[in-house]
């Protein structure tokens, strides 16, 4: 009986540390998708703004 409840204890440590390891894997690649996203987002931005620093430019020259 007290075999079989130790088994049952390991088995559910085991279980849920597997579990634990996976949603922080999956939390890592949301992060590292997001922040990939932001870099992105701010380079579109830097290539959206060149036209308007062409345009600058040429009326300066």
């Amino acid at each position: 009986m007290i075999t079989t409840l130790i088994v049952v204890a390991v088995i559910a440590l085991i279980v849920f540390y597997v579990v634990s390891v996976y949603n922080r894997l999956v939390s890592l690649k949301n992060r590292f998708q997001n922040a990939f996203a932001q870099i992105e987002v701010q380079l579109k931005r830097r290539h959206d703004l060149i036209p308007n620093l062409v345009e600058t430019a040429k009326a300066y020259l």
